[in-house]
């Protein structure tokens, strides 16, 4: 299996690159985020990869983050989730967008990407319940950052906020606090 590939950028062209590693050209699809963040032609660039082997083919995904590797391949186990659908997923959110919507069950937030309906949405909140909010939890420093920014976001538009309302002030919070602590950090940023 290919893990990692470091390698000189010959070609970009959306959503495949071809990168050279030592002679060897790998043709790798990227999600838009990966994509966006490359250095230019010529440059030396890492890419976690999923490698997928079928029948009639053998294709490499590639990823700049460990984040967005989880979430595809996360994406992937979910019943009528292939790997185009998954990339178009991780293209039009970005992996925070993406928990944040699982965490506070809006497949609306999916339904806009191409690609995706609405049984497909709800089948991907009902799926990935828990499993995206875990693995970018690990990745934080206190581990509860981002799952308790996720619970304070859903108890205020539970109290009438609106999604942007409460989006802002779930960003002020600082790091490390648990979500009651949270919700009154909040609700302090939201009274003034």
């Amino acid at each position: 299996m290919i893990g990692r590939l470091r390698g000189t950028l010959l070609s970009k062209q959306p959503p495949s690159l071809l990168v050279d590693v030592q002679g060897v050209g790998y043709d790798v699809e990227v999600p838009m985020s990966t994509l966006y963040g490359l250095p230019p032609l010529g440059s030396e660039i890492v890419l976690l990869t999923h490698f997928v082997v079928r029948e009639d083919a053998q294709l490499l995904y590639g990823f700049a983050s460990e984040a967005e590797r989880h979430a595809f391949r996360q994406l992937i186990k979910v019943s009528g989730v292939g790997p185009r659908i998954a990339l178009a997923v991780l293209s039009g959110l970005s992996v925070d967008e993406l928990t944040r919507a699982i965490a506070m069950q809006t497949p609306e937030a999916l339904t806009r990407i191409p690609g995706i309906g609405k049984k497909t949405a709800e089948r991907l909140v009902l799926e990935l319940r828990g499993k995206l909010a875990d693995a970018l939890g690990a990745q934080s420093p206190s581990g509860s950052s981002v799952p308790s920014s996720a619970d304070v976001l859903h108890a205020l538009m539970a109290l009438g906020y609106s999604e942007k309302e409460a989006a802002l002030a779930a960003r002020s919070i600082p790091e490390g606090l648990g979500v009651e602590e949270g919700i009154r950090h909040a609700l302090k940023a939201l009274a003034r």
